[in-house]
């Protein structure tokens, strides 16, 4: 994996920076896996706009994942590395022994051709999909259950990893990329290595029509706003805006949105960083 740049010989190409493609082996996904996605344009259902700087955008399929991985104890193949349009990670095309077909996210290093196994007996290599408790202490994780055969919650976009740190009674701890330290039941399943495309992070559009063929729409500043449209508008000349605030009036420097009294507080050992 590995990202390219361009000389500089339109504005747009300056500053762009896109990944390679290099892993990617298949061209047309699996028709079987493949599902139409509608796409809203931040509209309801009465045709009002309720999420503002949405619509537009190349026309997507939508590839089912399989996030369950509960095809224990039968091998699998990996067929092709696949682009997929709604995620930063890539995907694999898996062939299971039994003629199932399924896509799965594309851990780093997996190649075309490895054999995968997901279960209890499954040993802790890289692809492979097994119970926390079956885990060795240490080992980087991506794909992570929050509950026993929900399906993959945690660190599934592209370069992300969480590790296993300790177990504790019937928890696993688990170093989440934020820095959280969680305790996730030891049931929960968790697939071996980091997620692929590591190099999502250093891409650069280079120009704002890239941004519209994701389905972003210009995105302008509460500044230069009015009073009337937001908290931060108005004022003469170029006016800093006061406090940072949403447009609902919601401090958005530091303010805690978090219930306190959440269900889930018990199992956070220690919160993300700052």
């Amino acid at each position: 994996m590995a990202v390219r740049k361009f000389k500089p010989t339109t504005p747009g190409q300056r500053h762009k920076i896109i990944g390679t493609f290099e892993e990617v082996t298949a061209r047309v996904p699996e028709k079987s896996l493949v599902v139409g996605k509608r796409s809203t344009g931040g509209r309801n259902n009465q045709g009002k706009m309720t999420m503002r700087y949405l619509g537009g955008g190349h026309k997507r399929a939508y590839r089912i994942i399989d996030f369950k991985r509960n095809k224990d104890g039968v091998p699998a193949v990996v067929k092709t590395i696949e682009y997929d349009p709604n995620r930063s990670a890539r995907i694999a095309l898996l062939f299971y022994a039994d003629g199932e077909k399924r896509y799965i996210i594309a851990p780093n290093g997996l190649q075309v051709g490895a054999k995968l196994m997901s279960g209890a007996e499954a040993a802790p290599e890289v692809g492979n999909a097994l119970p926390l408790q079956n885990i060795p202490v240490g080992t980087v994780i991506h794909n992570i259950e929050l509950r026993p055969g929900q399906g993959a919650a945690l660190v599934r976009s592209a370069g992300n990893f969480a590790q296993l740190t300790s177990r504790e009674g019937g928890y696993c701890v688990i170093k989440l990329p934020s820095g959280e330290l969680r305790k996730i039941l030891s049931t929960c399943k968790a697939t071996i290595g980091s997620v692929g495309n590591s190099d999502h992070g250093l891409e650069s559009s280079g120009k704002a029509g890239r941004s519209r063929w994701l389905g972003r729409r210009p995105h302008n500043r509460g500044v230069v706003m009015n009073p009337v449209d937001h908290p931060m508008g108005g004022g003469e000349g170029r006016a800093s805006g006061g406090h940072p605030r949403s447009r609902k009036g919601l401090y958005s420097k530091g303010l805690k949105t978090r219930a306190p009294k959440k269900q889930s507080n018990k199992y956070i050992i220690e919160r993300r960083k700052k």
